[in-house]
């Protein structure tokens, strides 16, 4: 979850609750059964016809739901899935509260042994998000469902208690992998970064094309990656609906985290739908360089990331001096410099001047489709005088 912009800088940990959503909750309910399911009604109760596609999935391009169809689970099944919320199952902690790893059963067949790993987020007791979060995370993910967002199972509501339960994600945030040390962490091969930017691409683009909702806290660990690497949103405790087509922003209390803000949002309290593209744009520059969007204990002048970089971007050669140095060069240069480029439109000033998410996505895709081309081109004539000279086609490191 994000932070409000009148915590202390030194304490990000420190929250506050957003205001309530435009669309309340209703037909949320509690319950001791765990064979209930909950309809959460929400908007217009027709479903998206932007969904309709072909492919591997059923819905590859993402659907709306006319209702959240959502499992209520009770306190005592996560309590067991979780081992008693054990600390070694905590898979981290947010504004919100902790998210444990869990295990549900198939009741069906106990002695298969068969079942779901999950990721349970438990409200912290003395959390400030608390109840509007919570209904939020509901209310969206409950009824938006694409490939690039993860998937919102059920909940749980008990007395004081607050549950979701979500898919569970088995290569953790893209934070963990650029920013994380230790010989767990290995660093991410350029095709993986680039595959991993698409996917959040696509995600945020169906946000704001399907059901106009404004994310407002993209960062990057808000995007999880499944075994394949595939990218997906999560944490949809700060989203809004989008202003209606008579309007170009909504108004709201401040809140998102330090860094990654849009600055006409941060001045004003004027969230626009590229209030997000600001957002994606810092998280290309922390994919390019794997440095933080705000850091403290950088030297003087380098605290804020997109501040201190944006020269290097505009400059091919200068980029090549603020790379991540664990990629040790193996990526197209042409393709990183126009990556910065990207970067530096969604980092515009003025929302009006940035791309949207479908032109940002589709700007990715350009590059992804030419990314290995000219390697492969330069070389192929050189192939019978010196075949060791011959440059492959980077893969996926093991993790």
């Amino acid at each position: 979850m994000g932070i409000c912009w009148g915590s202390p800088a030194n304490n990000p940990s420190t929250t506050s609750a957003s205001d309530h959503l435009s669309a309340a909750t209703t037909g949320t309910s509690r319950t001791t059964s765990n064979t209930t399911t909950a309809t959460t009604s929400y908007g217009s109760g027709s479903i998206s016809q932007f969904s309709e596609s072909s492919g591997g999935d059923v819905y590859p391009n993402g659907q709306i739901l006319p209702s959240a169809n959502l499992r209520i689970f009770t306190f005592a099944e996560l309590k067991a899935a979780t081992k008693n919320f054990r600390v070694d199952t905590v898979l981290g902690e947010g504004g919100f509260g902790k998210v444990f790893k869990g295990w549900l059963e198939e009741k069906a067949t106990p002695k298969n042994g068969s079942g779901t790993v999950v990721a349970v987020k438990k409200l912290n007791s003395e959390s400030l998000q608390g109840f509007e979060e919570w209904q939020s995370e509901i209310n969206f993910l409950g009824r938006l469902s694409h490939p690039n967002l993860v998937k919102l199972l059920g909940y749980c509501w008990e007395e004081n208690e607050l549950l979701l339960v979500y898919e569970f994600m088995q290569k953790g945030s893209l934070e963990n992998h650029l920013f994380g040390r230790g010989s767990a962490v290995q660093p991410l091969p350029w095709d993986i970064r680039l595959k991993i930017a698409i996917g959040a691409a696509r995600g945020l683009a169906f946000l704001h094309t399907s059901e106009k909702v404004i994310y407002r806290d993209f960062k990057a660990s808000n995007i999880l990656l499944d075994g394949s690497y595939n990218a997906k949103i999560s944490d949809f405790g700060l989203a809004k609906l989008a202003p209606s087509a008579s309007r170009s922003h909504v108004t709201t209390r401040v809140m998102g985290t330090f860094g990654y803000a849009a600055p006409e949002y941060v001045a004003t309290g004027h969230l626009y739908v590229k209030s997000d593209v600001y957002g994606f744009g810092v998280v290309l520059v922390e994919m390019l360089t794997a440095l933080r969007a705000l850091d403290q204990n950088r030297p003087s002048g380098q605290h804020n990331l997109v501040d201190w970089v944006k020269p290097y971007l505009q400059d091919g050669r200068k980029l090549k001096s603020i790379m991540d140095s664990r990629l040790e060069g193996k990526y197209p240069s042409k393709s990183a410099f126009r990556i910065a480029q990207l970067a530096l439109k969604c980092l515009a000033l003025e929302p009006k001047h940035r791309p949207s998410m479908k032109e940002v996505l589709e700007n990715l895709e350009r590059i992804q489709a030419t990314n290995d081309r000219p390697v492969e081109s330069r070389h192929r004539s050189n192939r019978n005088v010196a075949p060791h000279h011959v440059s492959r086609p980077l893969r996926p490191r093991s993790h």
